[in-house]
């Protein structure tokens, strides 16, 4: 490369390099809320400290030397190319010219907003292939300075012996097979084991001020994040919780990771001070091993078309939605009009522009394939019907298309494995006064993806929830008029077996708004949250038995464990009184309780799918009582012991109580003679010497007088 007018490029920028003191370079510290947390070394080495002051420069090299006249041809070549991975400063490129021959030197200098765009910019450009004569060359401008004091002598690098890093997973291989859950109260923050067999939880890890608002677990259980007002941090561990990984995203409000655990999405907003101008929305996306920003969106939320409800005001979050699989490649968000799809190789979009679909409301992928549903209403006044369509990507064809009429809403439900879909669709009466509501469920595995659809014996009934059997093919449905509504369950299989869609049952006058399927399927909660104030009933749909009812009154969250033995249920700071949690067994036995004031989160830690084969597992289901033999011994120990441990207890209890009697009983003795003297001399501590006296007493209750007539013809 051209030697680097340094000394230019920071007059240009207004810089003097001489009163420049680089070791004390940093941005004023940021405001904490009021808070005042005990792991201010979460970042306080990470105050974006710069090395030359400018890490947002990079230099392109191996461009085209041109004369003037093709400069700015040249210069809007270059920004179009790097307008698409940040945003550019006003005047922001630089092309030197050699002042004798008016040509361009082949490189130039590009000055972002921020260090992290120019670093983006830099990985995705060097290399990169103008045309066959220039090919990129992109380097740092801070590392222009230190590639120009590289010593003349080579001198080996140190060799730093390896060091293995903690395992992860660990926390898998415990030994009496518990989950971990993390709760917040307060200022505190722990993690904990369920230890359901001892009947409360053990302690692993406590903090105070953790975290500035909440926490939350990756998918597959591997990371806790951490949200700082300088951004977010992940921590990871069996029980000691280190930190692994630090994300530069100040204010930073929500965050969001990919199904596989490589990416951490992180959202903040700044209100304008126009209050008729769109908040100014920042999302960024980073590698989570690596720390490294691999794409941002900046703008207003009108251009990243941001609506609806969700973690924050105005925000429906998550705004990138994930491809399902743990291979993380794909990722979209809604827009005007259109569905932005990025692929995470070079995190830009698919073909190089969006997938056009006017008017489109909603679209969801499959948990496990690259296949979304969108859905768009009718437009028109119904002279073109509202439709459902399945997309796969990369290649954006259509594989299933559905025409639906009259629609008023429509709501998409994936079931866990991808199987199936259903469409709950609530229609127009033929009046347009009333609306009704029917499923069309698709087949995804199906040749054809044929379409079934499914109406309430009483279409008319209004469906309160819906869910999935996880990993099955079952789904329930709780419909009709609070405050005791009826729940279905149906199957996508006949007793034939013949593909068609089979209803198993029916129970009726239900208070239950809430539906919770455990997570490996077969039991279900049917809940009564809210208006319900914490009804619960433990049903089995294999045996369309009600296992146990139950309540937690005012309980606010209910969440299955990832194994599906047990369930928490909980009471969050919403309520002023009654904070704290419940722990159940999957049939509805209540195994502990936990109060705790200003209760505010409750979260099972996720586990990783089963490296274990269908076949594998179908064999220990037909084998279990030979793989429980060992686990019941110790049940039994653990039961032998708590009873020892109550009998201990109560033992404890009776020779307190005895010896709070026996202490009594003497002073009692010794202040004997002081009451005797009290009482003149007289004895007044044993029941016989009291001298027993019957008293009548009359007492007058009425006095009424009557005139009675009196006959004298009879005297």
């Amino acid at each position: 490369m051209a030697a680097v007018d340094v000394e230019a490029w920071a007059a240009r920028l207004g810089v003097d390099l001489s009163q420049v003191d680089l070791d004390s370079v940093r941005l004023p510290p940021g405001e904490d809320f009021g808070i005042v947390s005990d792991d201010e070394d979460v970042y306080k080495d990470d105050q974006l400290e710069f090395d030359t002051g400018f890490g947002n420069i990079i230099v392109v090299d191996h461009l085209p030397v041109v004369p003037k006249e093709k400069f700015e041809k040249l210069e809007g070549v270059v920004r179009k190319i790097y307008n698409q991975l940040g945003v550019i400063k006003e005047d922001g490129i630089w092309m030197p010219i050699d002042p004798d021959t008016k040509m361009t030197l082949g490189y130039c200098f590009i000055e972002f907003n921020t260090p992290e765009e120019a670093k983006n910019a830099k990985d995705k450009t060097h290399g990169y292939k103008l045309d066959r004569s220039h090919i990129f060359a992109v380097n740092m401008f801070d590392d222009i300075d230190r590639l120009m004091k590289v010593e003349e002598k080579w001198s080996a690098p140190e060799t730093k012996p390896y060091m293995p890093g903690e395992n992860l997973q660990k926390w898998l291989t415990d030994e009496k097979a518990r989950d971990q859950f993390v709760i917040r109260s307060g200022a505190d923050t722990e993690v904990l084991w369920n230890d359901a067999r001892h009947l409360k939880p053990e302690p692993v890890h406590k903090r105070t001020y953790w975290t500035e608002s909440f926490v939350q677990w990756s998918p597959l259980g591997t990371y806790l994040v951490t949200l700082h007002k300088q951004g977010a941090a992940v921590w990871g561990g069996a029980t000691t919780f280190n930190r692994l990984m630090r994300y530069q995203h100040p204010l930073v409000k929500l965050v969001d990771f990919s199904p596989g655990e490589k990416y951490l999405v992180t959202y903040s907003s700044q209100e304008p001070s126009n209050p008729r101008d769109a908040n100014k929305v920042d999302i960024k996306i980073f590698d989570v091993r690596t720390g490294r920003l691999m794409r941002e969106f900046k703008g207003s939320a009108d251009d990243l078309a941001i609506g609806g409800a969700g973690g924050v005001a105005g925000v429906s979050w998550p705004v990138f939605r994930w491809a399902g699989g743990k291979e993380d490649k794909y990722f979209a968000k809604l827009g005007k009009g259109m569905i932005s799809v990025y692929e995470t190789e070079t995190f830009s979009l698919i073909d190089k522009k969006s997938m056009k679909v006017d008017n489109i409301v909603d679209f969801s992928w499959s948990p496990t394939d690259p296949i979304f549903a969108l859905f768009v209403p009718e437009l028109g006044g119904g002279n073109q019907p509202a439709r459902v369509s399945l997309v796969q990507i990369p290649g954006k064809e259509e594989l299933r298309q559905k025409n639906l009429f009259s629609v008023s809403d429509c709501k998409m439900y994936w079931q866990g494995n991808g199987e199936y879909l259903a469409v709950k669709v609530d229609r127009y009466t033929k009046t347009k006064k009333s609306t009704y509501t029917g499923f069309e469920l698709f087949r995804i595995k199906e040749r054809d993806i044929p379409i079934e659809v499914l109406e309430l014996d009483n279409k008319n009934d209004k469906i309160i929830a819906f869910a999935w059997e996880p990993k099955g093919h079952r789904f329930a449905v709780i419909h009709g008029d609070s405050p005791r509504p009826d729940v279905s369950f149906y199957s996508m299989r006949s007793a034939t077996n013949t593909g068609k869609i089979s209803k198993l049952t029916t129970l009726k006058g239900k208070q239950a708004n809430a539906l919770f399927w455990s997570p490996t399927g077969k039991y279900i909660i049917l809940a009564g949250l809210k208006g319900f104030n914490g009804q619960l009933e433990f049903y089995n749909v294999d045996e369309l038995e009600t296992m146990a009812t139950a309540e937690h009154f005012m309980a606010t969250d209910i969440e299955w464990d990832p194994t599906g033995r047990y369930v928490a249920t909980a009471v969050t700071s919403v309520h002023e009184m009654e904070n704290g949690f419940n722990i159940w067994s999957f049939n509805g036995k209540l195994l502990y309780r936990i109060l705790k004031d200003h209760f505010f989160q409750y979260s099972w830690r996720p586990r990783p799918p089963s490296f274990l084969s269908p076949e594998k597992e179908e064999e220990i289901a037909k084998n279990l009582k030979k793989y429980s033999k060992k686990y019941e011994a110790e049940d039994q120990d653990v039961s032998l012991l708590l009873s020892e441990q109550d009998r201990e207890k109560r033992r404890g209890l009776k020779e307190e109580w005895e010896k709070w009697v026996k202490e009594w009983k003497k002073l009692h003795e010794e202040e004997k003679v002081e009451r005797q003297n009290l009482r003149d001399g007289e004895e007044s501590d044993e029941e016989e010497e009291y001298e027993a006296k019957e008293v009548e007493v009359e007492e007058v209750i009425d006095v009424s007088e009557e005139v009675v007539a009196f006959d004298y013809s009879q005297d």
